[in-house]
């Protein structure tokens, strides 16, 4: 191993997974984030900058600073919903931001980045699992913009000989065993963190959004892959780079998908309390079942999950939980 990774966005949720694990390994980081999703704790090895990629000149200066080899980047808005109500936010962050990383990496002759993208790029699924040949349909600003990307990427290659891999996730979940990082949004949209939050107070129960879809029990199905897991992916796509690989995309689920209403019944199980709920309407543009397939990233990089077992994911999940449940306590007191 040469030079250094530089992680953006790895203040995150996944960022900060995939910086501890590259840092195991030996590697050296450079953790770039803006904190205004992130949390400056999460960045545990490597050496921190907080900047914003918009500032063209911090970035070069980055750049120039260290011997940067290769990028990871996670730094993105992520709310779909504040995408359909401010496209513009999130054209000028995911798209226009990351112009600026991939002139920076021009300019200093770094040609490998991995790409944190999304299943939203598909849309509505027209077949199940979803592959990676699947129609990309997105019905989202969030969705288009990450397909931007992806589409930015394919033509600097052609262009400029940038290598890259675009990896396609599902449903991320889970957190570090060792219990040093999770999941930590403000504010939470994603179910399991919004179970076990109705675990610890039942006057906050969670909403499902109908339980009338053509599922066996009603409630939508959904694909969901234990962040340590996705986290490895990355350094396999990372390795892939380094080997000579060719630019690709893969998918990154477990093939396997759980209703809401069994991740409830996971948790109470898992956590040995009741999760309070109420049944509401559907919300508008939710799919019965989200699937993916990952057999392509199995076959040509020897990937494959480790904590498929949704107690497994939720076990890691509330235990970060209960993590942060205390610091957030501590800094009230």
């Amino acid at each position: 191993m040469s030079g250094t990774i530089l992680v953006t966005g790895g203040a995150g949720y996944i960022g900060s997974h995939v910086n501890l694990m590259l840092a195991e390994r030996g590697e050296s980081t450079v953790v770039l984030d803006n904190l205004v999703y992130g949390h400056r704790e999460f960045v545990q090895a490597g050496h921190f900058v907080h900047a914003d990629l918009a500032d063209i000149d911090r970035l070069r200066e980055v750049f120039r600073q260290h011997d940067i080899t290769g990028v990871m980047h996670f730094a993105a808005y992520a709310y779909v919903g504040e995408s359909v109500t401010d496209p513009e936010k999130y054209y000028a962050n995911n798209v226009g931001a990351t112009l600026n990383l991939l002139r920076a990496m021009r300019e200093h002759g770094v040609r490998d980045i991995i790409f944190s993208s999304t299943c939203a790029t598909y849309g509505n699924p027209v077949a199940l699992p979803i592959a990676e040949n699947h129609p990309q349909l997105p019905i989202n600003p969030y969705g288009r913009s990450k397909l931007t990307v992806e589409h930015i990427l394919e033509d600097y290659g052609r262009a400029y000989g940038l290598r890259h891999v675009s990896l396609r996730y599902f449903n991320a979940a889970g957190a570090d065993p060792q219990g040093r990082v999770g999941e930590w949004h403000e504010p939470e949209t994603h179910l399991i963190p919004l179970v076990l939050q109705a675990v610890l107070d039942p006057s906050k129960p969670l909403r499902i959004f109908g339980d009338d879809y053509d599922t066996p029990d009603g409630s939508c199905i959904r694909d969901y892959i234990h962040v340590t897991d996705l986290a490895q992916a990355h350094l396999l796509a990372l390795d892939h780079l380094r080997a000579g690989g060719s630019a690709t995309v893969f998918n990154l689920g477990n093939g396997t998908g759980y209703s809401v209403k069994e991740v409830v019944a996971a948790a109470r199980e898992v956590t040995g309390r009741d999760v309070p709920f109420l049944l509401g309407a559907r919300r508008p543009g939710d799919p019965a079942r989200l699937v993916g397939s990952a057999e392509r990233i199995r076959v040509e990089l020897g990937w494959a999950p480790r904590h498929g077992d949704l107690h497994d994911i939720l076990a890691t999940a509330w235990r970060w939980t209960q993590v942060l449940e205390e610091r957030r306590a501590a800094a009230r007191s």
